[in-house]
């Protein structure tokens, strides 16, 4: 980590991820209930939602007030610096607002829009996962890595699935034609978890169809600093069209089969 930026940004992500997932722990209410909807009367936010992203925004403008923001609850803000934090203050809202453990605060540092900076802390695991461009990617002070290349039909991938209904039955039937060539499929719920599983070996890949830069950030910054493959469509990068990431040799076989079902259609 030469960059004498770096250690700064890191360490403000990690207390801020910190911070807004133990306010999320710590701070559920037990009537928890819907604040707004987005996309369909199903993809929620809370009220957590909000107050977590308000904590986070708050704490790096204190200390960076030049910075730029791009925030999944409506922080946006092109900033001075260079840098902008691209931050999603809970991955996985849909699980918290059921009381499943698998959600996340995701939060990114791209300079001139690259990613350099991630952390992923999941609180109801009690992993933080984080990363620095070139520095390798981290669970507490163990180093993450990818798991050795599977042949597809023992690769075990994960997926997520969209909150409108049209896009949901097409990703419906893409997964029922990829599960007979995998080993497995998994739905987590949490974009950001999932990259930190492919990151850590729990997963071989994982794609989705529809995430947005606040999803992708620092998982994908994570698992490529673990090893992995990120892109989308054939010679692209990860985007809504199509995320995926994947270990080095399952990588081109994973992404040739979604584009031959047109995975990245709705």
């Amino acid at each position: 980590m030469t960059d004498p930026l770096l250690p700064e940004l890191l360490d403000l992500a990690l207390e801020a991820a910190r911070r807004a997932g133990a306010l999320l722990r710590d701070g559920r209410p037990d009537d928890l209930a819907v604040a707004m909807t987005k996309t369909s009367p199903i993809d929620v936010v809370t009220e957590m939602d909000i107050a977590a992203e308000k904590l986070i925004t708050g704490f790096l403008a204190e200390h960076r007030p030049q910075d730029g923001f791009l925030g999944e609850e409506g922080a946006s803000s092109p900033g001075t610096s260079g840098i902008r934090w691209v931050i999603d203050p809970l991955d996985g809202t849909v699980n918290y607002l059921y009381g499943l453990p698998t959600w996340a605060v995701s939060i990114a540092a791209e300079r001139d829009g690259e990613a350099v900076v991630g952390v992923v802390d999941a609180p109801m695991r009690g992993e933080t996962y984080r990363a620095v461009l070139g520095g390798g990617a981290f669970a507490g002070d163990r180093r993450l890595a990818v798991r050795l290349s599977p042949i597809l039909d023992h690769a075990l991938l994960g997926t997520g699935f969209a909150y409108v209904q049209s896009r949901r039955a097409h990703q419906a039937d893409v997964a029922q034609r990829v599960i007979p060539r995998v080993r497995d499929i998994r739905r987590g719920g949490s974009a950001a978890i999932d990259l930190c599983d492919v990151a850590a070996g729990r997963l071989d890949a994982y794609y989705e169809r529809g995430l947005n830069p606040w999803d992708l950030a620092a998982g994908a910054l994570i698992a490529r600093e673990a090893g992995a493959l990120t892109g989308g469509r054939p010679g692209e990068p990860a985007s809504g069209e199509l995320a995926l990431a994947a270990s080095p040799g399952l990588f081109p076989e994973l992404q040739e089969l979604l584009e031959e079902l047109g995975a990245w259609h709705d």
